[in-house]
């Protein structure tokens, strides 16, 4: 398509009448001004101005543009209470259509000379809030007609969405007006009959698919990609006669880069010479989104081939139908279904208002759309299995499920695709309606157009389905609950193409103290980089429960990737809080850095010390960066796509997500996410975010450790360094219990392991757990058979009778098999010192 380049669009500068047919030279550029002065020109106006108010309560004038801003003197100041156009609009928020008599009645703000000048103003307003004013002069007296009115309102629109807020209150306002006209890619054109050569700006080359580097100048440039059956409309435009000096409008097709084509508008008029005859031609190209009801069947057909074309989802081709069916053909209602099973499931319904429709499709609608059996309606039962067109005139006897659809008329049209019926399309009136021979040719024509469009467009739609069952499947269902900490996440596929990406999150909790933050982007957008994400997020979260260090975990999972032997790489950033401690490692394998929100509102990019992506070097280091965390921080993770774009740089882009934060309500993480999320509608990247805000724990666990020696007394050693612990935290309610599973655990942990033996003992609200690690990575088992003869395994079973809970989890030099023992709540006493906190015991 287009070609969006940084190379100015060249084009050939007109030549005098008589000039030699051999002459050459580079075209020069078009400015872009002078453009916009064309493009203004046929839509009537000779200026185009912009009003915005000031710090002083009147409006100031921001920009001005057109062929006659000497001509026409605008004041540069009008009092916002005053009595002008400009200052009525700004203040009632309606537009003005003022001719040369309406305009004599405002006694400020008209053009000077008056002339027989007509002015139109036309709000230009935002949230509510009122931006300014767009003011448009005409040099006739009659004012502007319809279509020129909807150009100028589709015009202020863009003006709107290009005026920043405050404008006008003494600081420079940026160009408005031609970039404002150029969004509405609108081109012009002067072409110089005798010479063949023609001026075209670079929207118009855009239109036609034509890249500035590659225009000559020559009309014939443009003429070629041009359909060769509406080359004859264009040919009177590259002749004209003195018959078509006052202006003509026609449409025409192009063929464009991709193999479509697309529907084009074009006005011009001829500018006559000296001797009468015309002399030059200057013109205007738009494209045409619907041709107006009054063209042919033939150009209908044509745009409505065009359309669906362009339509990718069974929505598009709905809007399409509607658009070329209901207004062109006077129908009250249209109505898309498509065929899945035997059951006709309804797509589209125009007007969607289901009070409008059958009660039997009332009673039938889903949160998609109505859905019904084929065999509870017999009349479109009949349709599809003929395959024909059915039209019922006005007061034909119908099953009740179509009662009311067509009290007028109803046409019922199976849409053929591939041999078989991908759907139907109704189309009813209120009023009695003919059927005329033409319309039933159109509808036929329609019919078979509508259904391949149908098909293909279920196709991209399914797929498109598929591809989000995909991603939301690698994606954690869930985030897990923490202790001292929220955490939220969102992600948002890419706007265009398979909408399936490499970006994945993960929170992981180690235990109840510590968690695990990924955050990751495989290279890419594509089904295989989805999979390569979800191998890498499982690969992650393994390591990662195992009891690895972060830089031990990002290492494995880059190993895994370069064996892989796959083309693609990740990055990468791992954090493992200690949620106690109020503390994160961080290893960053050629992912952003990390972005935290301190409790003060500041916030700043985290030093991680960076790493290659993983998938690059096997030997690849992964350095750990220390960042202490205070309660009330919010800790931001990001993907590319959030941060960086064509037109947006990635620093520019941390830069905005650090102001978003340090503006945010870190109270609700949630619309924090959203928040950040907020001007993603631009993304071409799919979006990863991960969010924690650290509270501290409020109640935090009171620890001490026992090394047990191999000793013959070791178990005794244990249960003595246990009983001990217990007294001093005043909980030798349990004792009992828990000197059993010290006993149980640790004589496995000697018999069946060989290396260290380490018993870890924890106090946390009105649970004590116990905790053996050993070397061995093999999970104790159970007993299999249990019956009187069986004695291994039994201490196992006992622990588990005494436990509230019980398991074992791999840690990275072996495992650790804990058991947890309530804790019975009672009435502490005046005498009772309480617990000392965190103290460790050393053997």
């Amino acid at each position: 398509m287009p070609h969006d380049g940084s190379a100015r669009a060249r084009v050939a500068k007109p030549r005098a009448t008589g000039a030699g047919p051999g002459a050459s030279g580079t075209p020069p550029p078009v400015p872009e001004a002078a453009a916009s002065v064309r493009v203004l020109a046929f839509t009537g106006a000779a200026l185009a101005a912009v009003y915005a108010p000031g710090p002083s309560g009147e409006l100031r004038l921001a920009d001005i543009t057109g062929s006659a801003v000497a001509a026409y003197a605008l004041p540069e100041r009008l009092p916002l209470s005053g009595d002008s156009p400009a200052a009525h609009v700004v203040r009632t928020g309606r537009p003005l259509w003022l001719n040369h008599a309406a305009l004599a009645a405002f006694s400020e703000g008209a053009p000077t000379p008056p002339a027989q000048a007509s002015l139109g103003a036309l709000p230009l307003r935002r949230g509510g809030g009122a931006l300014g004013c767009l003011v448009v002069v005409g040099e006739g007296a009659d004012g502007f007609d319809p279509e020129q009115q909807r150009f100028l309102e589709r015009y202020a629109d863009a003006v709107t969405g290009l005026l920043p807020a405050g404008t006008g209150g003494g600081q420079a306002s940026p160009p408005l007006l031609c970039p404002a006209l150029r969004s509405l890619r609108a081109g012009s054109f002067a072409l110089v009959p005798d010479t063949g050569l023609i001026e075209a700006d670079r929207t118009l080359l855009e239109l036609v698919g034509i890249a500035p580097d590659d225009f000559d100048g020559k009309v014939d440039t443009l003429l070629a990609h041009a359909l060769p059956e509406d080359m004859h409309v264009l040919l009177s435009v590259l002749e004209p006669t003195p018959r078509v000096l006052g202006g003509r409008r026609l449409e025409f097709r192009v063929r464009r880069p991709s193999g479509g084509t697309r529907w084009l508008s074009l006005h011009c008029r001829a500018v006559a010479g000296a001797a009468g005859r015309p002399e030059q031609v200057l013109g205007v190209v738009t494209a045409t989104p619907v041709l107006p009801r009054s063209t042919d069947d033939v150009s209908r057909i044509q745009w409505l081939t065009v359309a669906l074309d362009d339509a990718t989802t069974v929505a598009d081709v709905g809007r399409v139908v509607v658009t070329a069916l209901r207004e062109p053909l006077g129908a009250d209602r249209v109505a898309l279904a498509e065929l899945r099973d035997d059951r006709l499931q309804v797509a589209v319904l125009d007007p969607p208002d289901a009070a409008a429709w059958p009660s039997a499709w009332q009673a039938e609608r889903r949160a998609e759309g109505p859905d019904a059996p084929v065999g509870a309606l017999p009349t479109l039962r009949s349709a599809l299995r003929d395959g024909r067109m059915e039209l019922w005139p006005a007061g034909t006897a119908l099953e009740p499920g179509l009662a009311g659809v067509g009290p007028g008329g109803l046409a019922v049209l199976p849409l053929p695709a591939k041999g078989r019926t991908a759907g139907l399309c109704l189309i009813g009136w209120d009023q009695p309606h003919v059927f005329a021979a033409e319309e039933r040719s159109l509808l036929t024509a329609t019919a078979a157009l509508v259904g391949q469009a149908l098909t293909r467009a279920h196709a991209h739609d399914a797929e498109q389905e598929l591809a989000t069952m995909l991603q939301r499947s690698l994606l954690p269902r869930r985030l897990p609950d923490l202790s001292g900490a929220t955490a939220v996440a969102r992600y948002l596929p890419a706007r265009r193409g398979l909408q399936v990406g490499g970006d994945w999150y993960d929170a992981i909790a180690l235990a109840e103290d510590r968690v695990a933050l990924v955050i990751g982007d495989v290279q890419g957008h594509s089904a295989g980089a989805a999979t390569i994400m979800g191998q890498m997020r499982t690969a992650v979260r393994a390591y990662a429960v195992e009891g690895h260090p972060p830089d031990v975990v990002v290492a494995h999972a880059n190993r895994l990737l370069v064996g892989m032997e796959t083309d693609l790489f990740a990055t990468c950033c791992y954090a493992e809080l200690d949620l106690e401690e109020g503390t994160a490692l961080f290893v960053r394998a050629g992912h952003l850095a990390p972005l935290v929100r301190h409790p003060d509102g500041g916030t700043e990019e985290v030093s991680v010390e960076g790493a290659l992506p993983l998938g690059i070097s096997a030997e690849a280091d992964f350095p750990m960066t220390a960042v202490a965390l205070a309660p009330g921080a919010l800790l931001a993770l990001v993907t590319d796509g959030l941060v960086e774009a064509a037109d947006l740089p990635v620093d520019e882009g941390m830069r905005r997500v650090r102001s978003a934060l340090a503006a945010a309500d870190p109270s609700d993480p949630g619309r924090v996410a959203d928040q950040l999320l907020g001007a993603a509608g631009r993304r071409e990247d799919d979006v990863a975010l991960l969010l924690l805000r650290y509270d501290g724990m409020t109640t935090r666990p009171i620890r001490a450790g026992w090394t047990v020696w191999r000793l013959p007394d070791a178990v005794m050693h244990a249960r003595r360094f246990t009983a001990r612990t217990l007294r001093r935290w005043h909980v030798e309610d349990v004792a009992d219990a828990v000197l059993l599973v010290v006993s149980e655990l640790v004589t496995n942990a000697l018999v069946y392991t060989q290396g260290p033996v380490h018993v870890d003992l924890t106090l946390r609200g009105d649970r004590v757990r116990v905790s053996v690690s050993d070397a061995s990575p093999r999970a104790p088992a159970k007993p299999v058979i249990d019956d009187w003869e069986a004695t291994g395994g039994r201490g196992l079973l006992l622990v588990e009778a005494m436990s509230e809970s019980f398991g074992s989890v791999p840690v990275a030099s072996g495992k650790q098999v804990w058991s947890e023992i309530a804790v019975p709540r009672r009435e502490p006493s005046p005498s009772d010192p309480g617990p000392r906190p965190n103290q460790r015991d050393v053997p």
